[in-house]
């Protein structure tokens, strides 16, 4: 493999989700109003648990941003990724992605530059939420733009390669949007995406703050918030890291293109 195949190949793979992504303007328009609602409506609803601020009489509470932001950061990145592994899912049926590993590649570099595109992507739709942030005038360090962008992207591709090692072991596209809902809400509401740890632990239900400690989301959230304070949270840099790890290893190994349409075809009868 020449790097000129290789970046040749990173290009077009990049190329083609952006423009597939630019065609699909709902889903950045999804991306920025799931989380900015939840800015608004949920941190006005937790107000009494952190104390407030108000910021405008036109707009609304603001929930301590210092973990309701980031949180939403890892928010986006979640849904981004599973979208990303439902689009893999909806490649291999079409024959795709059969098409695609044609190429004189190694396998695992072309499953690679799919992640990187859709972590791209993710990347793109959290700085989008973060500019809503500034216009509803959320108190966020500027240098923070620059500082949280390395912890987005290791997030973006951990989570990417989360869903797509669902999508090498969901067979049909009708059933992946049940299996996200499985996946998406236990990883983002037993973790610190809205609350801290601390709280968990005072709430008297040691087994959620339990299961929030070992959330690998947790530890992604933490590394995003850490991040954007121009700080560097070790454990959590190495749980995320080996997590990217074990997930793509896992995706790569199981990854079967000839699941799908062109498996379902009839063999001519002899």
């Amino acid at each position: 493999m020449s790097p000129a195949h290789a970046s040749g190949a990173l290009a077009a793979l990049v190329g083609r989700e952006i423009v597939r992504f630019w065609q699909q303007r709902g889903r950045l328009l999804s991306s920025v109003v799931r989380p900015a609602l939840w800015l608004l409506v949920f941190a006005a609803g937790f107000r009494s648990v952190f104390g407030v601020s108000v910021i405008e009489p036109y707009q609304t509470y603001v929930l301590y941003e210092v973990y309701i932001v980031p949180g939403l950061l890892g928010m986006v990145l979640l849904f981004n990724g599973m979208q990303s592994s439902l689009a893999m899912v909806y490649d291999r049926e079409m024959g795709m992605m059969r098409l695609l590993l044609t190429a004189p590649l190694p396998r695992w570099y072309l499953l690679l530059c799919k992640l990187t595109a859709g972590t791209l992507l993710s990347v793109l739709q959290a700085y989008a939420f973060l500019a809503v942030c500034f216009v509803f005038q959320v108190t966020l360090p500027w240098r923070g733009l620059c500082t949280v962008l390395p912890a987005l992207l290791l997030c973006g591709m951990t989570l990417g390669a989360l869903g797509l090692l669902l999508s090498v072991y969901i067979r049909q596209l009708e059933n992946f949007a049940s299996t996200m809902n499985f996946v998406i809400f236990p990883l983002f509401f037993l973790s610190s995406a809205l609350y801290p740890l601390w709280k968990l632990e005072e709430s008297g239900v040691p087994i959620v703050h339990r299961l929030a400690q070992l959330n690998p989301f947790t530890h992604m959230v933490e590394l995003i918030r850490f991040s954007y304070y121009g700080r560097l949270e070790y454990e959590a840099l190495l749980i995320v890291v080996a997590c990217l790890v074990v997930f793509f290893a896992a995706a790569v190994l199981g990854y079967d293109p000839q699941r799908g349409a062109i498996a379902r075809t009839p063999r001519p009868a002899r």
